[in-house]
């Protein structure tokens, strides 16, 4: 390889509103706008809910998701006949999963590997192959890519991988908000995917212990997905109807976090956790489940109030601290902002940059 790598990125799909596919978006423009010839290979969907500068390439193997159970050997070709026609350097898996075909569509083709990985080591999604996967990539891929120093050093106690293990965090995907939040509004606001992960359920109980206490403050809940029947209608069970909004996902997310007060994550597990460092970046102070890998990497107790997870009277008890305590609220708003920076795309795209141009 001379002169400056093609770099592909390949992913399950950019057209869902999730973590991984946003940060695939956003590091791809960036590298892009730094000069590298940039690809995305979704394996199926062409279309991208994330925009894209014109100079990332988007592709997709297939129009609509299929078996990839039937589909593998159409999937693995397809992959090696996309490597092969735009001369593909290096190829960047965002789900550690695709190794399963990766590996044998790049046997004998000068590609270097790298598997991204966005969950912690000891969560497998439901999906046992996973783990196996891993350890094929620990084996025979160049580099895997981690989020915190805590799973890089599961990978190391687990797998011994011949693999360079490296932590990079994953960016704020936006620029550094100028002004903080005013904080003047009564509204705590929380922002994900409405999954059985991201503990939503749990937090709706505990916000009618909150709503109780505090009748005038309201809870938002932005995102989209699969657990939206089952959180209306326990928010309708628990009387929340007047204090709670589901306004799904929102392109304007950063108004949100601009009129909120108080910023809560409910997850069960997290991989990364970037909305924690989005309201930081925007001077919320933060209530936040103690899960394993990017909340308690990434939080202390100066930016936030950690708690148990599947524990809604302490998330309660914690969100009404915040409410009540505005000296306690203001300084780890202060705090947060502050370390948000180091978030900030820039210094991220820096580490990755070196990592491409490595020979």
């Amino acid at each position: 390889m001379s002169g400056t790598p093609r770099i592909c990125f390949l992913t399950g799909t950019l057209n869902a509103y999730a973590g991984a596919e946003r940060m695939t978006a956003v590091m791809a423009n960036a590298l892009a706008e730094r000069g590298f010839p940039t690809f995305v290979l979704s394996l199926w969907d062409r279309h991208s809910c994330f925009p894209l500068v014109d100079g990332v390439s988007h592709h997709a193997l297939f129009a609509r998701r299929p078996s990839f159970k039937r589909a593998y050997p159409a999937t693995v070709a397809g992959i090696r006949r996309f490597l092969k026609a735009h001369r593909i350097d290096i190829l960047v898996e965002v789900d550690t999963m695709l190794a399963l075909f990766t590996l044998p569509a790049s046997v004998g083709l000068p590609v270097r590997k790298i598997a991204w990985e966005h969950c912690f080591f000891d969560q497998d999604l439901g999906r046992p192959m996973r783990r196996v996967a891993r350890r094929l990539a620990a084996r025979f891929h160049d580099d895997i890519v981690v989020l915190t120093d805590r799973d890089h050093a599961r990978w190391e106690e687990a797998l011994q991988p011949r693999a360079n293990v490296l932590t990079v965090p994953n960016p704020l995907p936006f620029a550094f908000p100028p002004d903080a939040a005013t904080r003047k509004a009564k509204v705590v606001l929380a922002v994900g995917r409405l999954t059985h992960a991201k503990g939503f359920d749990i937090l709706l109980r505990a916000w009618a212990m909150v709503a109780e206490r505090a009748p005038d403050w309201r809870l938002i809940i932005a995102g989209e997905g699969e657990s939206r029947p089952e959180l209306e209608r326990l928010r309708a069970q628990l009387g929340l109807a007047e204090s709670v909004e589901l306004p799904g996902a929102r392109e304007d997310v950063s108004s949100l976090y601009q009129g909120a007060s108080v910023f809560c994550l409910s997850s069960r597990y997290e991989g990364f956790g970037l909305v924690l460092l989005e309201a930081m970046s925007h001077g919320l102070p933060v209530v936040s489940t103690d899960c394993e890998a990017g909340p308690r990497a990434l939080l202390s107790d100066r930016e936030a109030l950690l708690v148990p997870t599947e524990n809604p009277e302490a998330l309660a008890s914690a969100i009404t601290a915040l409410m009540d305590n505005t000296a306690v609220a203001n300084d780890m708003a202060l705090a947060g902002r502050q370390k948000a920076r180091d978030f900030e795309l820039g210094r991220i795209v820096d580490q990755w940059q070196q990592l491409l141009c490595q020979h």
